[in-house]
C-alpha cells in the first residue's frame, strides 16, 4: 500500500518537463504577445552609433571606413558628422532625414559625384559643409539657408549657377579652389544678395578675369594660381572693405 502511494507522489514529477531558468525578458514577450497592442517602431540595435564609428557628445565620427553610402539610423541628436576619407559616391535624398540638429557636415575625399536636389533639406541649422575632393562637376542647389561656410576645393567643378547660392544670405566663407572653373562658367549674379560674404577663394582655376557682383562685404578675396593676365581699375572699385 505504501509503494503504490509514493509510486502515485512521484509521477506527476516523472511526467514534467525539465526545469529551464526563466528571465525577466522571457516574461515581458509573454506580456507583449497577448496585450494586443502593437510594438512602437525602434531602430535596430545599437542605433546610437553606427557599426564601427565612434560617438561622443553628439559627434559621430566615420571617417577612414571604407564606406560607399551614408549609415542608416544616424543619432538624430548629432550636431557634427564626420565621412571623409570614404568610397562614397552618391548623396540620396533621405540620408540626413532625422539630422535637424547637425552644424557640421564632412564628406571631404570621396568619391561624390551626385547629390540629390531634396539631400540637404532636413538640416535647418547647418553652418558648415565640407564638400572638398570629391568628384562634384557643379555644387547642389537646395543647399540650408542657415550655411555660413562652404568649402568644395579640388572637386570638378565648370560652373557656378546663381541657383546654387541663392538665399544662402548668412554665408560668411566660400572656397572653390583648385576646381577647372572658367570666367565663363560664374554666372552673373551668382554672389547676389550674400550681404555677410566676406571669404572667397577661388585660386587654382582657369579663369581669367575677376568675377563680377562680388558683394561689398568682402575682405578677403583670394585669385592666385590663375590665368588673370589684366586688372581693370574698377574691378575693386566696389569691394572697398577688402584687406
Amino acid at each position: 500500500m505504501k509503494l503504490a502511494i509514493l509510486f502515485l507522489l512521484f509521477l506527476p514529477l516523472c511526467l514534467a518537463k525539465p526545469f529551464y531558468q526563466r528571465g525577466l525578458f522571457d516574461f515581458m514577450l509573454e506580456d507583449e504577445a497577448g496585450s494586443g497592442t502593437p510594438e512602437p517602431e525602434r531602430y535596430p540595435f545599437m542605433q546610437e552609433c553606427p557599426f564601427r564609428c565612434q560617438c561622443h557628445l553628439r559627434v559621430v565620427q566615420c571617417s577612414d571606413l571604407g564606406l560607399k553610402e551614408v549609415p542608416k539610423y544616424l543619432p538624430p541628436d548629432t550636431t557634427l558628422l564626420d565621412l571623409q576619407n570614404n568610397k562614397i559616391t552618391e548623396i540620396k535624398d533621405g540620408d540626413f532625414k532625422n539630422l535637424k540638429d547637425l552644424h557640421a557636415l564632412i564628406l571631404v575625399n570621396n568619391k561624390i559625384s551626385k547629390i540629390s536636389p531634396g539631400a540637404f533639406s532636413p538640416l535647418k541649422k547647418l553652418e558648415r559643409l565640407y564638400l572638398s575632393k570629391n568628384n562634384l562637376k557643379e555644387l547642389p542647389e537646395n543647399m540650408p539657408k542657415s550655411l555660413q561656410e562652404l568649402r568644395a576645393h579640388e572637386n570638378d567643378i565648370v560652373k557656378l549657377k546663381k541657383s546654387a547660392f541663392s538665399g544662402l544670405n548668412n554665408m560668411i566663407v566660400i572656397e572653390l579652389g583648385t576646381n577647372p572653373l572658367k570666367s565663363s562658367g560664374i554666372e552673373n549674379g551668382a554672389f547676389l544678395g550674400m550681404k555677410k560674404l566676406s571669404y572667397i577663394r577661388i585660386s587654382d582655376t582657369n579663369i581669367t578675369s575677376i568675377p563680377k557682383g562680388l558683394p561689398i562685404s568682402l575682405t578677403e578675396l583670394h585669385l592666385d594660381g590663375n590665368k588673370i593676365s589684366k586688372i581693370d581699375a574698377d574691378s575693386l572699385s566696389d569691394l572697398p572693405n577688402l584687406a
